[in-house]
């Protein structure tokens, strides 16, 4: 039986192959198609390899002067699985400030700084060293707030000197070229999958819930304690308290 195709100037289109592009995207250039102040965009740096692409989207975003590992594709359903805020997928960047931080500063941008009303924290902070008069730090976040690292530090008062992202998840910027860009491996591609898989869900409002403040769960020694207890009180003929009715969940 003869299948339906569609035909465009009499020839067949073909359905797009999946595509995963990672590129280490330079200073300057925009995250976005076209730009109405006419600035030059990543995709500048597609059509300059000469290469034959279909039509590819940013997954998530770096600003104009932040530079390095960008995603792009045109599974557009595993784009939105890795930039979704509930993913918590981990991005490490490597930032150099305008100052020589000490303990207190790297506890700030863990504990969170308010900007706008808006609580700012990395999950991790380290330093990785240091000049006379800036130093370069490692951060890496798991939740992407709109700049979030400039407006950090600005609530500090602090300039960010430059801005590099270096992995997203278990992927890795590495030698790739800056200006330059590769297609992911199928290893590469399912290890990002797992991370995401394998990252335990939180709550969508960001609060710690009341079993991980509290403790809830206690230590494999100690609920055996308990449970010894209750089997004496039982065979000593009496009980703590009035046995539950079953069918009933008491909060």
């Amino acid at each position: 039986m003869d299948r339906d195709r569609i035909l465009v100037d009499s020839r067949p289109i073909e359905c797009s192959r999946k595509i995963y592009l990672m590129m280490n995207k330079p200073r300057g250039l925009v995250t976005t198609a076209s730009d109405e102040q006419g600035r030059e965009t990543v995709y500048s740096i597609l059509e300059a390899s000469g290469e034959e692409l279909p039509w590819l989207a940013p997954v998530g975003r770096l600003d104009k002067g932040s530079e390095g590992l960008l995603l792009l594709t045109n599974d557009s359903e595993w784009g939105a699985r890795i930039a979704a805020p509930e993913s918590h997928l981990e991005k490490t960047y490597h930032v150099q400030i305008s100052a020589k931080p000490d303990a207190a500063l790297l506890e700030n941008l863990i504990q969170g700084v308010r900007e706008k009303n808006e609580l700012l924290r990395a999950r991790r902070a380290r330093l990785l060293r240091s000049g006379e008069r800036n130093c370069w730090l490692e951060m890496i976040l798991d939740e992407g707030k709109n700049r979030h690292i400039r407006r950090m530090f600005d609530s500090l008062g602090i300039e960010v000197l430059r801005l590099v992202r270096v992995a997203i998840g278990p992927l890795e910027l590495g030698d790739l070229e800056k200006g330059s860009y590769r297609r992911l491996t199928d290893e590469e591609r399912k290890r990002l999958d797992t991370a995401i898989s394998d990252i335990a869900p939180r709550p969508s409002n960001g609060l710690t819930t009341s079993r991980q403040a509290t403790g809830w769960e206690s230590p494999p020694r100690q609920r055996r304690a308990r449970r010894a207890q209750k089997n004496e009180a039982h065979r000593g003929g009496h009980q703590s308290r009035p046995p539950k009715k079953k069918g009933r969940h008491v909060v």
